[in-house]
């Protein structure tokens, strides 16, 4: 015998007509196996939901179960299956073909209602659902773009093409790769969602890179031509003498790329950076150093 059908649509007894209407819609819209293809598990659900609909779905039908008449698979005193009007038997339209299943589906502006009459004329057409992945990206390939290659658990790789200045968390449409349509409708789309891996040394502000640039003290106090590498590829710049840390340089354009626009620049902070190993001859100089003595770096702080 089947099971109960308050118990399949999961309403109680004592619910209004328009609940037992509402708990149909909600389990078919998400079993009906145009939308899950090839699952057998949820074409069979939604068979046994069917059959409970056309029992509790029909008022007299339901009084009728109410009183005991007829049990849950709609059969009387002998064995007679009301569920031939939900699955296909003696070349009778199934279930997925028959219109006047979904009759109580809503009005003409309901998409669901809308599909499947549609689709009951031959002419419903839907596109398939998006597929969503994600994928890691180092922070250059991110900034100058670069072409990559996901692997899929349920089909071939896919080819991405990371555009240059993409961000972290940004989202990747690949048009057409996602699940087939329905009734000749297009493809969905891939949706990949791309996180970059943190530099070493670059961080990203908004289309701006930023760089501490280590610099020695000859270079900090004297002043002169250095090597600064940024994102597009290494540039010389020159250091005024007496060159602090903390002192900010500005390389226009040398930034992220910005589609449609000029590139975000690049900022230097310069840090000065002693030998790793002790210097004689500057500890002595520094100790001898009357000047450097006098000086007083935190006086702005007070105390």
């Amino acid at each position: 015998m089947s099971r109960d059908p308050y118990e399949v649509l999961g309403v109680k007894r004592d619910v209004p007509q328009k609940d037992i209407q509402s708990a149909y819609r909600k389990l078919a819209k998400k079993l009906h196996p145009d939308l899950n293809p090839g699952d057998k598990k949820a074409e069979d659900k939604f068979k046994e939901v069917s059959a409970a609909y056309g029992i509790l779905g029909d008022e007299e039908k339901r009084a009728r179960f109410d009183r005991g008449e007829i049990d849950s698979s709609g059969a009387e005193q002998a064995p007679r299956s009301y569920y031939r009007d939900y699955a296909a038997h003696d070349g009778q339209r199934g279930p997925y073909q028959n219109t006047g299943g979904f009759a109580d589906f809503g009005d003409a502006d309901d998409i669901f209602s809308s599909f499947f009459s549609r689709r009951s004329r031959g002419q419903s057409q839907m596109q398939g659902q998006d597929r969503h992945y994600t994928m890691e990206v180092d922070f250059l390939d991110a900034i100058n773009g670069a072409k990559k290659q996901i692997s899929l658990p349920d089909g071939p790789a896919l080819d991405v093409q990371i555009p240059p200045g993409t961000r972290d968390g940004q989202t990747l449409r690949l048009k057409g790769k996602g699940e087939p349509g329905f009734g000749g409708g297009p493809a969905g789309d891939a949706l990949i969602a791309v996180h970059v891996r943190p530099h070493r040394f670059y961080t990203r502000d908004g289309d701006d890179i930023r760089l501490e640039l280590p610099i020695s003290l000859a270079e900090a106090v004297l002043g002169g031509k250095v090597r600064v590498p940024t994102p597009s590829g290494d540039v010389t710049v020159t250091l005024q003498p007496n060159s602090n840390t903390g002192k900010v340089l500005r390389l226009k354009g040398k930034g992220a790329p910005v589609r449609g626009k000029e590139n975000g620049d690049a900022y230097i902070s310069l840090k000065i950076v002693l030998p790793d190993t002790p210097d004689p001859e500057l500890t002595r100089f520094v100790s001898e150093w009357q000047a450097g003595k006098a000086q007083d770096p935190r006086k702005t702080m007070g105390g």
